[in-house]
């Protein structure tokens, strides 16, 4: 046996040794790395599977629905125990999760619901109306603070992607708040555009909500200020916020718009530091990759895992058990108590 095949031997056989020591092997498939956000999720899942025992196949498709299928049933193929999938469209899985549960693996759906298949064991996520909620609610309160005086505040609404089925209560935990100021008077959408239909932001596109509000603008704005802008995620605000600049917003007499916005990602928390940004909604990846484990070694050791929701989330075929996660609202007068001394991001990542 030459040293070469001795090398060789001995790298299979640790190979063998290390997987069949493993609690199992869990794929983890994950949307896209445009956002900080989904790097955060996927660290967080890798580092805490493996302190648990488990090797795991991460991956990310870049917001390529065929890329993450494709992904998927590599994973199938590579003998996974458990999947946990982020999907980019919640509705385009149902062949790969039959394929999945006839060879035996449970699937977790990771923050996003996958729709229209029997095959999905659990739901782990954060409460997604109430991010709604929040969103608007610290929208009302910035209205309130920079705007006393207005008789009417002017606002206009964002959605994010029709695909994702957050996005639906994202939007309706928002109206929840907003609807019985426009009933009232008191908010006024000028250029009427409301409802998902009409909204929303195709796969979350910074640059697709920038051109959007720049059209608002020389729509509806040429004589008129905007007071406000409820946007669902930090990578739209940054867009709106980038619209509003441009036309002299945030400069001289006229002041910036309260802008929402959530996953509390670091260009925003440095937006709302600097006065631009009203608002962010924390969701602690953290939190949910140990809920997202939990259920992973409940579901594989043969247990019912930890879950808190049996009637939110239908999914066209089954109502998925769910655990729902907390929320919790950052602006410039928290930020430090809910990102720095959670031990989340480091000062040095903000300053």
């Amino acid at each position: 046996m030459t040293l070469k095949t001795i090398l060789v031997t001995t790298a299979l056989v640790t190979t063998l040794a290390t997987s069949a020591l493993a609690e199992g092997l869990v794929g983890i498939a994950m949307p896209t790395k445009s956002s900080a956000r989904w790097i955060s999720d996927g660290e967080s899942m890798v580092e805490q599977f493996e302190a648990a025992g488990y090797e795991t196949i991460l991956q990310y498709a870049e917001d390529d629905i065929p890329n993450q299928l494709a992904q998927i049933e590599n994973m199938i193929t590579n003998g996974v125990d458990a999947l946990v999938i982020a999907a980019i469209d919640g509705t385009t899985l149902s062949n790969a999760l039959e394929n999945a549960s006839f060879a035996g693996i449970e699937v977790i759906a990771y923050d996003r619901l996958i729709r229209d298949s029997a095959h999905v064991s659990y739901y782990a996520t954060f409460d997604n109306f109430k991010v709604g909620v929040q969103q608007a609610e610290t929208l009302v309160t910035g209205l309130q603070e920079r705007f006393p005086d207005a008789e009417t505040w002017n606002v206009e609404l964002f959605g994010g992607s029709p695909d994702d089925n957050n996005a639906y209560f994202f939007y309706d935990g928002g109206m929840s708040v907003l609807q019985p100021l426009i009933d009232s008077g008191k908010v006024s959408i000028v250029s009427g555009q409301m409802g998902m239909d009409t909204v929303g932001t195709l796969r979350w596109d910074g640059a697709v909500a920038q051109a959007r509000m720049d059209n608002l603008l020389s729509a509806h704005y040429t004589d008129t200020q905007v007071h406000g802008v409820l946007s669902p995620y930090d990578g739209l605000s940054i867009g709106i916020l980038s619209s509003l600049k441009g036309v002299g917003y945030g400069s001289g007499d006229t002041p910036m718009p309260i802008v929402t916005g959530q996953d509390a990602e670091v260009p925003s928390v440095k937006s709302i530091l600097a006065g631009e940004q009203y608002s962010t909604i924390f969701k602690d990846t953290r939190e949910l990759a140990r809920v997202t484990v939990g259920m992973v070694e409940a579901v594989l050791q043969g247990s019912e895992p930890e879950i808190n929701d049996t009637s939110t989330y239908d999914n066209g075929v089954k109502v998925v058990p769910s655990y729902l996660l907390e929320p919790l609202k950052v602006t410039a007068d928290n930020w430090e108590e809910r990102l720095i001394d959670s031990g989340y991001y480091t000062m040095d990542q903000i300053q």
